[in-house]
């Protein structure tokens, strides 16, 4: 079996611009490339590609996902099976907030939902540190980590970041040029936050995140929640921020 790039990437639920990056950067490899320029992926591809969402999913940087994947003693199918139960997880959670929503609609009183999203988030935090303890994690991994937040700090947390997206929404809606000083002022509060709450963001890792925002077709509609435009404001203002001296 062999899928087209658009075939594949409606299966995995991305964007065909997001294959095209895998490739470019070597992370998955089309299985065959037509004189003409058509990409294929068969299954061991297909396969790949399921294990880098994974890791994403666990918001590992693009560069760590490939070199753990490309260490001798890495494990496919552990990856594989655990991305399996994650999505069960949301799977469940999902089903559960449906029954709530329709149990409300009828007037019902909703029984406690066992498949919370607590539940996910301490699946997703065990599967990172699995992964961290196999692979070894990158200094910022084990910093993020290590940064224990209650439930306030992280609602915090949440609400700086939507304050910030507004912000580039904003921008964006008002035709402000990325160059701008209030674009930069943004784009440097938005590192700030990211170290204040996760790890030491540098340049670097913030140029990363803002390929990720563009690239990625699930960042992209999430932040274009705020409004269209924002996530390639936020990925241009970064850009024009981190190429400047400062």
């Amino acid at each position: 079996m062999k899928l087209s790039v658009s075939q594949t990437a409606k299966l995995c639920g991305i964007s065909v611009r997001t294959l095209h990056y895998y490739d470019q950067i070597g992370l998955v490899r089309p299985s065959q490339t037509l004189p003409n320029g058509y990409r294929y992926y068969d299954e061991a591809a297909l396969s790949t590609l399921q294990q880098v969402l994974f890791y994403r999913e666990l918001e590992f940087p693009l560069k760590q996902i490939r070199s753990m994947m490309q260490r001798p003693d890495y494990d496919k199918r552990q990856a594989l099976e655990a991305h399996r139960e994650l999505l069960l997880l949301k799977r469940r959670h999902i089903d559960g907030l449906l029954r709530l929503l329709d149990d409300t609609i009828g007037g019902i009183v909703m029984q406690e939902n066992r498949t919370t999203l607590e539940t996910l988030r301490a699946a997703k935090k065990r599967y990172a540190k699995e992964a961290e303890a196999r692979y070894g994690g990158t200094p910022q991994w084990k910093q993020s980590q290590a940064r224990a937040r209650s439930e306030a700090e992280e609602a915090a947390a949440l609400t700086g970041a939507d304050e910030i997206f507004a912000g580039f929404a904003a921008l964006a809606a008002g035709g402000v040029s990325p160059e701008s000083g209030e674009a930069h002022r943004l784009a440097c509060r938005w590192q700030e936050h990211i170290t204040a709450h996760y790890y030491d963001c540098t340049d670097a890792m913030l140029k990363d995140l803002a390929e990720l925002y563009v690239q990625d077709e699930r960042f992209c509609q999430n932040l274009d929640r705020y409004g269209a435009g924002t996530a390639q404001m936020i990925h241009d203002a970064i850009l024009s921020l981190c190429n400047k001296e400062r």
